[in-house]
């Protein structure tokens, strides 16, 4: 199946793999016997259909997430049910997948024109003057 993030793109299903895990914190004695945790695993590096910037900034997105392999590992266990995780764990990952297909747009240096730099000092040369005039004399 399909899964689309943006409307130009989208990734697999198949790409996707779950592991299910002890989740720690509270939950009582259900925290001990259901593994309710969610591992999701994406492999940025096998992956075919995202376009090869958004791969890029999604490497730099993911930071101590990536692993060595190429794989991107999420793990979720904010809430106390397995389809909770899950869904939390896939929002996620699609929510990086989309902050990384936003281009940066890179600021063009400008120079300040001479009429900015003229009015610049005129307004500083009035503020002095202005200060000038209420300096008490000795």
């Amino acid at each position: 199946m399909f899964i689309q993030i943006t409307p130009r793109f989208g990734i697999d299903d198949s790409e996707l793999s779950e592991s299910f895990i002890a989740a720690s914190g509270p939950g009582g004695q259900n925290v001990n016997k259901v593994a309710t945790a969610v591992q999701l695993r994406f492999s940025l590096l096998h992956n075919q259909t995202l376009p090869d910037g958004v791969k890029a900034r999604l490497q730099t997105l993911a930071g101590r997430r990536l692993t060595q392999g190429g794989e991107i590992v999420i793990t979720a266990n904010r809430f106390r049910t397995q389809m909770q995780n899950r869904a939390d764990a896939q929002a996620r990952l699609f929510e990086m997948i989309r902050a990384a297909s936003i281009v940066p747009v890179f600021r063009k240096p400008t120079r300040p024109t001479k009429a900015s730099k003229t009015r610049r000092l005129d307004a500083k040369a009035a503020r002095s003057a202005t200060k000038r005039l209420r300096r008490v004399e000795d």
